[in-house]
């Protein structure tokens, strides 16, 4: 069972897909901004969310339960738009669905490629808030900040923080997700080029997507166009959002 939430009733459809650890309310603003030209349904993923839980996060995997999810809701076209894991789902949709289902394409700062883990250490932490079931938020913080040091990192991930009978749980599948980390750092499964046209957009000081990751990109999409977003890091939609937004809506139109 896969969770959305609707932006607008009126233009093309979009499909937008958070990355680990995210979920649909991390791109409220946005959608709000381009529910004006588009139907924007924002999803949350596998494990993430309201949505149901997945033991094997596969890209596969994930990317059948999203399409499923759009056939039946009646969405036998759209535009798709995902950021770092949900890049790689989009993606992987891309190469399973039917050529005429996804008309235009866009990756947010991540490449088809295989990643190093530097997500260890905040799994642990999400793990022990999940134990504990923190009273407070406060609480909360104080338990992941001995295991990630960025307080704006730790902000984004207690966005999932949601009240139980007992505490604070997590609106997150930490074990699910745990379980499968080794196979989110792996590059989704595609077997031939897709021809949809796409747009990668690249936050300017972000090292997810790199020269080397060139070659990669252009086999597996061969119609990709590039775009950098200045002084932008992996979080360049939350960093810069009225830019981004007019990226978006440009090559959508």
């Amino acid at each position: 069972m896969i969770h959305a939430k609707q932006y607008g009733s009126s233009g093309p459809n979009l499909i937008v897909i958070h990355g680990l650890f995210g979920n649909a309310d991390n791109w409220h603003s946005i959608a709000q901004a381009l529910a004006e030209q588009f139907t924007v349904y924002c999803i949350d993923l596998p494990n993430h969310g309201q949505s149901a839980a997945m033991t094997n996060a596969t890209y596969p995997n994930m990317a059948e339960a999203v399409l499923n999810w759009a056939s039946l809701n009646h969405l036998d076209t759209f535009h798709l738009l995902g950021h770092s894991m949900g890049g790689k789902v989009a993606m992987q949709m891309a190469s399973i669905a039917p050529s005429t289902m996804i008309s235009k394409l866009i990756v947010v700062d991540i490449a088809p490629v295989d990643y190093q883990p530097s997500h260890t250490r905040i799994l642990e932490g999400l793990m022990m808030i999940d134990a504990t079931q923190p009273a407070t938020r406060k609480e909360a913080d104080t338990i992941l900040s001995q295991y990630e040091s960025n307080l704006a990192v730790r902000q984004f991930l207690l966005k999932n923080l949601q009240r139980s009978e007992h505490g604070f749980k997590l609106a997150l599948s930490v074990k699910n997700i745990a379980d499968s980390y080794s196979t989110i750092l792996q590059k989704p499964t595609i077997e031939n080029a897709i021809n949809t046209p796409t747009l990668f957009i690249k936050g300017e000081n972000s090292d997810y997507i790199i020269a080397d990751y060139q070659s990669a990109i252009t086999t597996a999409f061969p119609q990709a166009s590039f775009k950098i977003l200045s002084g932008t890091g992996h979080w360049l939609h939350a960093e810069k959002p009225l830019p981004f937004t007019a990226l978006v809506k440009r090559f959508l139109a």
